[in-house]
């Protein structure tokens, strides 16, 4: 048996890799190529499909979330490993090898998963409302040995205007611990370094090139330490990210031909999915539009057919050849064209949007919302408002963080369609060049093969992947 250290680094491509000498040196030596990403090309969804080897219409992880019609709520970014239907690939080498263990240091749906080892953003909620940073581990007693080597995890470098590198280092810091103590058979990892300048600047900005670089620099003591401990080493990306620069307000389109509704609090608008005939859950350049009345569906479809920036709309039936017909998708789903993307706004009147809108919160909005990234440019008091706000938390008091623009022309960078250049494309990087699929030159490999490439990779299988 091989031990193997795998690697999701979002967004890598050729174009970061030009940045990037130490993986460069690794694809070198080894191997490179292209990964078939799945659509939705968003981090849950190819997540779930490479470990399951599924497409989503199996393993039923849609997008980042999704409407759960039984209890009539948006859900997005939940961590209960149970949502992810499929056998994964740490299960499958049990098989073979019940000894086999396994480590997940960031990779999504981590909490209740079978890995031996589990580390995952997880910030304390208090009782008041407060959020502070923390992570979940399991066993227990990791929490207690990473945190006293590395510090607490650096939420707010993890996500929202302060995300940086501080965040992606804690997760190499924590990998290079786990590989050396108590050295699994295979440690999976999650990078998501990049995902922050390239959509804040776009990908061809001399800030990308500057992540890249700093990304491969925070790598290499990872790489070295794999290496001595004799760990054959597979570096993905889910998706690569593509320039932005037209924003589609889908929601708000439902809304002005009478299909979406709201109801209001405290003079604040807030999407009523329980009411609305339809409505959308944006999620980068996928919208899932769900349709409370089948009868409904030609007239939504028709009416997404008319918006500018939409490429294609995706009833059941086309949504199949997709892999994406699933019960928890949208009855119908809406693929941007390329350089657009989705918000999730769907209030006409700023003064009327809720105040979760202008603040850092993944689980409130009914949507993605990438302008999490940015302070708001408009607001020449926004950095001490953000500094004052953070020292309140700090001394244990309530406060709406109200520093994040709602006007998302500041976007630059975008993922969720299938890639249309090969600078979009994800990449598969291996640090070994004996596996057996390696003969097909310039074969792509697709995502759902990534569970079989990592079982090759660990010899726990006979298994040949087919690309």
């Amino acid at each position: 048996m091989t031990r193997l250290l795998l690697l999701d680094v979002v967004g890598l491509t050729e174009r970061a890799l030009r940045n990037m000498p130490r993986l460069s040196d690794l694809a070198a030596r080894g191997v490179q190529t292209s990964l078939g990403t799945v659509l939705p090309a968003v981090t849950c969804s190819v997540q779930s499909t490479m470990l399951t080897g599924l497409p989503p219409s199996r393993h039923g992880i849609v997008g980042n979330g999704w409407y759960l019609r039984d209890i009539g709520e948006v859900n997005l970014w939940r961590q209960h490993n149970a949502l992810v239907r499929g056998e994964k690939v740490w299960e499958t080498a049990r098989r073979t090898d019940p000894g086999f263990t396994t480590a997940n240091v960031g990779w999504w749906y981590a909490m209740g998963a079978s890995t031996d080892l589990t580390v995952t953003p997880r910030p304390v909620y208090h009782a008041d409302g407060r959020k502070s940073p923390d992570c979940y581990t399991r066993p227990p007693a990791l929490h207690d040995r990473l945190t006293e080597e590395l510090g607490t995890f650096p939420l707010f470098d993890y996500w929202g205007p302060t995300a940086s590198i501080r965040s992606s280092r804690w997760i190499i810091d924590a990998t290079r611990a786990i590989l050396r103590d108590p050295a699994p058979d295979l440690v999976m990892a999650y990078l998501p370094h990049l995902d922050y300048d390239l959509q804040r600047f776009g990908p061809d900005a001399p800030e990308a090139d500057r992540a890249a670089s700093d990304l491969d620099a925070a790598l290499a003591p990872l790489l070295d330490d794999a290496q001595a401990h004799g760990a054959s080493v597979i570096a993905v990306a889910e998706y690569g990210i593509a320039p932005a620069h037209s924003p589609v307000d889908i929601n708000r389109v439902l809304r002005a031909t009478g299909l979406l509704e709201v109801h209001v609090q405290q003079g604040r608008e807030l999407l009523d999915p329980l009411s609305s005939r339809a409505f959308a859950v944006a999620d980068h350049q996928v919208a899932h539009v769900y349709v409370a009345d089948p009868a409904d569906i030609p007239r939504v479809r028709d009416v997404l057919e008319q918006t500018p920036g939409i490429d294609e709309v995706l009833d059941r039936e086309d949504q199949a050849r997709y892999g994406l017909d699933h019960e928890r998708s949208g009855e119908i789903v809406a693929i941007a064209e390329p350089g657009a993307w989705f918000t999730y706004y769907y209030w006409l009147d700023p003064n009327r949007a809720p105040d979760f809108a202008r603040s850092v919160e993944i689980h409130r909005k009914p949507g993605y919302d990438p302008a999490e990234l940015f302070l708001n440019p408009a607001n020449p008091t926004v950095k001490l408002r953000a500094a004052m706000g953070l020292l309140r938390k700090r001394l244990g008091l309530r406060y709406t963080m109200d520093v994040i623009p709602t006007d998302p022309s500041c976007v630059r960078g975008t993922h969720g369609r299938l890639p249309e250049r090969a600078d979009d494309t994800p990449l598969l990087i291996c640090s070994d060049a004996d596996l057996p699929f390696w003969d097909r030159a310039g074969a792509v490999v697709p995502a759902a093969h990534v569970r079989d490439l990592v079982l090759q990779a660990a010899r726990t299988t006979g298994a040949v992947v087919a690309p």
